[in-house]
This record gives structure tokens, sequence and C-alpha cells, in this order.
């Protein structure tokens, strides 16, 4: 694979993958590579903004379809303000969460449906999707566990939900790796985070090695 990539990290809460994408981040700055992180929903101010909305534990009220709606709001101004000029200006792209996560979340864990919230999301970006994803996956009971432990000051709306929700989120993710081998690669984050960060490590030496 060549040219410049666009790679999202994706998996339940407590996988890890934001902790991993800065370690994997900085590896690349030191070998010079022209990289943009980024995150959703955020990434701009505008994203952000819907992003304190989505994620507030207060609005317990919120309906499910305009939890997609407003991800799917925040994805297109972030997609356009600040991933797309970065991919066009050569540099990789790595984003924390994208399309994925709506389609699994909203789609299995709200019981919306994935194609209806993939419909949604083609609106917003239209059919751009990854060039490569990598899912750190998690049993949904560890990862809770691990949050309640170590993210004590920013618990937020989803990390709320029932273990049956986060379960359904997983199954979701799974699916998705079966019907996409080609684009998602699952990496196992029960392992100690230092494993979990070289075996992302080798994944993205291995597509960057005609660079």
């Amino acid at each position: 694979m060549v040219g410049n990539l666009f790679i999202t990290f994706e998996g339940p809460e407590g996988a890890g993958k934001t902790s991993v994408l800065k370690s994997i981040v900085e590896r690349l700055q030191r070998e010079n590579m022209e990289v943009l992180a980024t995150r959703e929903p955020g990434g701009i101010e505008i994203a952000e903004k819907i992003r304190e909305i989505i994620l507030n534990p207060a609005y317990t009220a919120m309906d499910a379809r305009t939890e997609a709606l407003l991800y799917a709001a925040a994805r297109s101004q972030h997609f356009y303000e600040k991933v797309q000029p970065a991919l066009e200006e050569g540099q990789h792209v790595l984003c924390d969460r994208f399309i994925d996560s709506s389609l699994v979340y909203q789609g299995m864990g709200r019981n919306l449906g994935i194609e209806a919230v993939r419909r949604i999301n083609e609106f917003a970006i239209g059919t751009r999707m990854p060039d490569k994803t990598i899912l750190f996956d998690l049993e949904p009971s560890i990862g809770l566990a691990r949050i309640a432990a170590n993210r004590t000051n920013e618990i937020n709306r989803l990390d709320n939900e029932e273990l049956a929700f986060h379960e359904k989120v997983r199954e979701g993710y799974l699916q998705l790796a079966k019907e996409e081998p080609e684009r998602i690669i699952i990496i196992d984050a029960s392992q100690p985070l230092d494993q979990v960060i070289e075996a992302t490590w080798g994944i993205l030496k291995e597509l960057l090695k005609e660079k």
C-alpha cells in the first residue's frame, strides 16, 4: 500500500486505543512521518462542542436517533474541516474512532440498525471509509472494570450504560470485522498495554513499509 493513509482506531470502552494511538503517533513523529492525530467526536471546535452534549452523563433523556444524528453532524464537520484537508496535504491521519463507532454504538447498541446508521453517515461524509481500521477487541466487563479503576474523573454517558449494551457493541464490531476482513484488523486488547502497542506498531510498520 502506497501513499498517505487514513487509519482509524476502534474498540469498546476501556480497550486502551487512545493510549495506544498516542504512543504510535510519537513513534511515527520520531521517524519524521507527516502524521495527524485526531479524535471523534471532536478534533475541531464545533465537533468538540457537540461532544460535550453527546457524552454529558446528565443527558439521560437523549433519544437514540438524536444521538446518531449528533455523532454524524460532528463527524461531517470534523471530516471536511480537518481530516480531508490533511489527507490532501499528504499527511497520514490516525483517528480515534470514526464511522464504525456509530454503526456499532447506535446501530447495534441502540438498536437503530447498522444500515440505517450507515445511511445517516453517507449523507454526512459520503461513502469515504478508512484505508485500514485497527480494532482493539476486549470483553466489555474487563473494559468497564478498567474504566472504573482508572478513569473515574472522565466517566461519560456511554460508560454508564448496562453491560448488555456494551456486549451488543462488541458483537457489532466483530460483525463488521467479519464482513470487512481486508480493512479491519483485530488486536487482542486484553494483553498488557505495552504488548498491544507493539502489536499495533508492527501492523503500522507493515502498512507504511513502502513509504
